[in-house]
């Protein structure tokens, strides 16, 4: 991390008596792996401030990811009438105005968080958005600029600039390392997560090269466990165990929070740039992970993970897209092609 990325870290944070009265109103409604990246920052806010009241908003399975978090973080969970639509935002905002709300920190910056905004402006509260530097991002897609500012660390600065700046305090969703889900063996050996789907097709690499890989490994010992949605995905997943007993798919057969802890034991996660690279980095585990059109200078690598745990082939036209597509402009899919790595352990 340069020394620009990392001036939130070193500001000093003010005393808990500088607190006022009312909550933090934090907003952050979807999608999983962004809301995942909201967890740093908010938890070590939260800690830096322990007289602060925080109230973070997001979607109802979201609001699930928030595991052991500080006391005085309470996580809002949309209901269903909530969640869509501007009946929903209207229903939304009367729940909200409700409350007793100093500031908004806006981490989504999106239609329907602007609505929310507005009113609290309205009301005299401060409110400060996330930065979405969308000319810095042009300029990455040009290749006009090689780099952009971390996301997780523009969750930060939201937070610095509404007066609650605060150092990096967060390593893990789990205190202590939780029970592993019932279906998980006991551990023994290396334990491997592969994760081989995305959201968009141009971000999701050769999945055979890593079946190959998993089928090798686990013919040597490791036990490797494969995560993706039940239906389609785990159908396919189920083919790459055929006949060998240390290969064990838990796609779509976990809750999120069962998935998160059997996330705790493994000794690596191989991921495309996806939610599952976030989960793993939440629960401080080592990720291997494949970009496409996608690369880490969109600032969405995973929490605490190493640049050069980032298998990407540098090809000229990578980046092309920040945030994934189902198409490639060159029909080539060539930036797809990377294989898997050597891995030490």
């Amino acid at each position: 991390m340069n020394k620009k990325e990392n001036i939130t870290a070193q500001i000093q944070p003010h005393s808990s008596k500088d607190s006022c009265g009312g909550s933090i109103l934090v907003i952050r409604l979807s999608a999983l792996g962004d809301v995942a990246m909201t967890i740093p920052s908010i938890y070590s806010v939260a800690r830096t401030y322990p007289q602060q009241n925080f109230k973070v908003v997001t979607s109802a399975f979201c609001a699930r990811l928030f595991i052991g978090k500080p006391e005085n973080v309470e996580v809002i969970g949309l209901t269903k009438e909530e969640s869509k639509g501007v009946a929903g935002t209207w229903r939304l905002l009367r729940r909200l105005t409700g409350m007793d709300v100093r500031a908004v920190a806006d981490l989504h910056n999106v239609l329907r968080s602007w609505v929310l905004d507005m009113t609290f402006r309205l009301r005299g509260r401060k409110v400060v958005m996330m930065n979405k530097m969308r000319g810095e991002r042009r300029d990455i897609l040009a290749h006009r600029c090689s780099t952009s500012r971390p996301v997780v660390m523009r969750y930060f600065d939201v937070f610095a600039r509404l007066g609650l700046p605060a150092r990096q305090q967060f390593e893990s969703l789990f205190a202590v390392q939780p029970p592993l889900p019932a279906i998980a063996p006991p551990k023994q050996g290396r334990w491997v997560g592969i994760a081989p789907f995305a959201r968009y097709r141009n971000k999701m690499c050769a999945t055979e090269n890593l079946r190959d890989y998993a089928r090798r490994i686990a013919h040597e010992g490791a036990d490797v466990f494969l995560f993706g949605a039940r239906g389609k995905e785990a159908e396919l997943l189920s083919g790459w165990a055929d006949g060998c007993s240390h290969i064990h798919v838990v796609a779509g057969a976990l809750q999120i929070e069962e998935e998160l802890a059997l996330m705790s034991y493994l000794d690596v996660m191989l991921t495309m740039d996806s939610a599952n690279m976030h989960l793993a980095s939440l629960v401080g585990t080592r990720v291997i992970s494949f970009w496409g059109s996608t690369t880490p200078a969109c600032g969405f690598l995973g929490w605490n993970q190493k640049e050069e745990d980032a298998v990407c082939l540098g090809l000229d036209c990578q980046p092309c897209t920040i945030a994934g597509s189902e198409y490639c402009r060159l029909k080539t899919f060539a930036c797809l092609k990377a294989e898997c790595p050597e891995i030490k352990f």
